[in-house]
């Protein structure tokens, strides 16, 4: 009876989790900017220890154990049964997961969204603003694409770029960068077009095997910014753009490579872009042209229910939204955003 309640309680911490209405501010004050920063820097810290991805080893570990838990259960108790019973661990186990999820990094999808912290207006955002931020991307190409291809950005100095952008956005801005791996789930990231994942139970950085140089240092921004608790992916892009656009010419080079997707400048880039971007613009494109259709379909629904299961309403649309914030957040003299 005892162990009953235990897994009732249980069932009932995970289902409230994902439930309860909990208080924006609070989570932002307690657990944001409060507990996660000490977990991830205990975390990070150890995961950057190993060389090879330990979420890999949880991967794998979860399959035998899955595998193990079915064949024992139907062997020692039949199809019917043990099916039921195999069904009653695996449900136990995705409730503890979960759990974890939340304590150790899940919660920052309820934080105060970046919106309310900055001094953002949607009327900035207009057609016109976002011509012109595609221009200056184009002109950032252009410029320094013999820079940034003659010499790639240390890790330490991006570390820098982004724990200055992370005070500028109002955070403590001490985090502990996560040592960019290899997974074995590199040939899904191709196939599935990702760039990157953050683990989210022993928070390290896994970055895909196929990227090109110039685009390394916005996507590891980008998921040194997850690390720092920005969950949404909007807001992880503003900050590894914030971080990436103050860096040198290769960091500058791969935020203005990543704004090219989302806007269009004034005229059309195989007019505007010299020889040189064009030629890393066909790289990407070629890139994605040999990836499965069908699984990237899959990884993005999926995906898209996970952030909608996560509250973020908008799903993979999100990503878009970072053109919203870029474009509505007003910048100071030094190009820092200003705070509400």
């Amino acid at each position: 009876m005892t162990r009953r309640v235990a897994w009732s309680a249980l069932f009932a911490v995970a289902v409230a989790g994902a439930l309860a209405p909990l208080p924006q501010g609070a989570v932002e004050r307690w657990y944001s900017n409060g507990v996660y920063p000490a977990i991830q820097r205990v975390l990070t810290r150890v995961s950057n220890l190993l060389p090879f991805a330990i979420f890999d080893v949880l991967c794998l570990g979860a399959l035998v154990a899955t595998a193990l838990c079915v064949y024992r259960s139907v062997r020692d108790a039949g199809w019917k049964r043990g099916t039921l019973h195999a069904g009653a661990i695996l449900a136990r186990s995705a409730a503890v997961l979960y759990i974890a999820f939340l304590a150790v990094w899940g919660l920052n999808y309820r934080r105060v969204p970046l919106t309310e912290k900055l001094d953002f207006d949607a009327s900035r955002i207009t057609t016109r603003g976002a011509s012109q931020l595609g221009d200056r991307a184009v002109a950032t190409l252009n410029r320094l694409y013999g820079p940034a291809h003659a010499s790639s950005t240390p890790l330490d100095a991006l570390a820098s770029y982004l724990q200055d952008a992370l005070r500028a956005l109002g955070g403590p801005g001490s985090i502990v960068p996560g040592r960019p791996k290899q997974t074995l789930l590199g040939e899904y990231f191709h196939q599935a077009s990702v760039a990157g994942m953050t683990d989210p139970f022993f928070l390290e950085t896994l970055i895909a095997p196929d990227l090109l140089d110039v685009e390394r240092p916005f996507v590891i921004a980008h998921e040194w910014a997850h690390l720092a608790g920005y969950a949404d992916e909007s807001e992880a892009n503003f900050a590894a753009y914030l971080a990436c656009r103050r860096g040198d010419a290769a960091a500058q080079y791969s935020a203005a490579l990543m704004l090219i997707g989302y806007v269009h400048p004034s005229r059309p880039l195989n007019e505007a872009l010299e020889i040189g971007p064009r030629i890393d613009l066909y790289a990407i494109r070629y890139r994605y042209s040999r990836t499965n259709e069908t699984l990237r379909f899959a990884a993005r629904e999926g995906y898209d229910k996970y952030l909608k299961a996560n509250r973020v309403q908008r799903g993979v649309e999100s990503y878009d939204a970072v053109l919203q914030l870029i474009l509505g957040t007003e910048l100071d003299a030094d190009g820092r955003p200003r705070l509400r």
